[in-house]
């Protein structure tokens, strides 16, 4: 508890109005494919274009929310966003036709996205002092929400999957009271003076807009492959247990696995990395070298153990490299651009969701699983490549040496 208070109120206040909202959207992810299939009676192929869609309109929504947070500020996005979201799954639990309803699921992933970019960018300005610690706490918020969602998800969806939709709105509903009354977003103006008092060595050359901008992009490209691989493990890698013989419930034991890794792992994790102050950048490269290890590992065994090893080494990897993107992009980001930038890290992840899933179904389909996994390797070395390159873009050759010595945040 006295951790708890240590940290500021607006802090505490998002992290509690984040798990609220993870936790009601969780009630409703694993279960939209079921419910096109098994509610309304459509294809699996239907089904999956709807959710394409869906991705799609997630990605716009990631830009939409980025711009709206510098326009309009934080508080006002999460308010206008969650509303849209709420309003979308109250209309969607009435029960619609199927073009009305492939027409909701657009608005709601559009609705969806615009939520997380001010998330990251508020979690940057409520706690500075805190550093990468608030996008530590709310990746681990935002985890501990799904893995409560979908184990209740569930219970609650085998008396109906209206109660579901009825307990996602909620749960927004919620959220809305939460922002709207207890959360307090810091003024611009006082932020401004904030940082600019806040005595912090910095580069003898600053980095200019353009040039963070650019560093910002070689990370989002490496942050998108990482997703294209992470991804795996929900489609591909799900389909190839069940060619190897094990059940359904053998592979959802995995992912319990992995939310009880980052619950009780990441904070050993970060406080190691706080402990060895690397910098974030070798936390970015380990993490991927974890990931690619994960797929080599798997492409040599095919027993059960080989799985939950092959899963214990992807949770650490994506727990060094989660929530250090936003935490990077925040550092990149001018004081007037920060939603913009958050938002083309929520887009990039969005970008991954999406194209993952048919980039591995035509290896799988095409080619067979050992290829899928030395392909998974071959992209995390496209990644590898981003991660150690993104810091060179924010400076000119010449600023670059000398920027190595000084700059140990990114």
């Amino acid at each position: 508890m006295s951790i708890w208070r240590s940290y500021p109120k607006s802090l505490k206040v998002l992290l509690i109005a984040m798990l609220v909202n993870s936790t009601g959207m969780a009630f409703l992810w694993p279960l939209h494919t079921i419910y096109m299939t098994q509610g309304m009676g459509k294809t699996l192929s239907e089904a999956g274009f709807v959710l394409m869609l869906h991705s799609g309109a997630e990605i716009v929504g990631s830009f939409l929310g980025g711009y709206l947070y510098d326009r309009i500020r934080g508080k006002r996005t999460l308010l206008l966003s969650v509303l849209a979201s709420a309003c979308s799954i109250f209309i969607i639990s009435i029960g619609l036709s199927w073009p009305i309803y492939i027409l909701m699921m657009v608005l709601l992933g559009l609705a969806i996205g615009t939520i997380f970019p001010p998330i990251y960018a508020l979690a940057g300005i409520v706690w500075k002092e805190g550093g990468r610690k608030s996008f530590n706490l709310i990746y681990l918020v935002l985890n501990f929400g799904v893995a409560v969602g979908t184990a209740l998800g569930g219970i609650v969806a085998q008396f109906s999957f209206q109660y579901v939709f009825w307990v996602n709105g909620f749960t927004y509903l919620v959220f809305i009271c939460i922002v709207w009354f207890a959360l307090e977003e810091p003024e611009p103006v006082s932020e401004a003076v904030k940082v600019k008092n806040e005595h912090v060595p910095k580069p003898k050359h600053e980095v200019r807009p353009a040039q963070s901008f650019n560093s910002l992009l070689v990370l989002c490209l490496g942050f998108m492959f990482c997703w294209v691989t992470y991804i795996q493990w929900q489609t591909s890698i799900s389909n190839y247990m069940h060619q190897l013989g094990f059940t359904l419930s053998a592979y959802s034991a995995l992912w319990t696995i992995n939310g009880l890794l980052i619950l009780l792992g990441q904070p050993l994790i970060q406080w190691f990395m706080a402990r060895m102050k690397a910098p974030m950048k070798w936390q970015l490269l380990s993490g991927v070298l974890f990931f690619m290890a994960t797929f080599g590992f798997l492409s040599q065994s095919h027993s059960y153990g080989g799985f939950v090893a092959g899963m214990v080494i992807m949770t650490i990897g994506e727990i060094l490299i989660f929530p250090a993107v936003p935490a990077i992009a925040d550092r990149l980001a001018p004081i007037n651009r920060r939603g913009m930038y958050q938002g083309l890290v929520s887009g990039a992840a969005n970008v991954g969701r999406t194209i993952g899933p048919l980039l591995g179904g035509l290896l799988y389909d095409g080619f067979g699983p050992l290829v899928l996994l030395y392909g998974c390797i071959l992209i995390g070395g496209f990644a590898l490549v981003c991660f150690g390159t993104y810091q060179r873009f924010q400076y000119t050759q010449s600023e670059f040496h000398l920027s190595k010595s000084i700059n140990k945040g990114g």
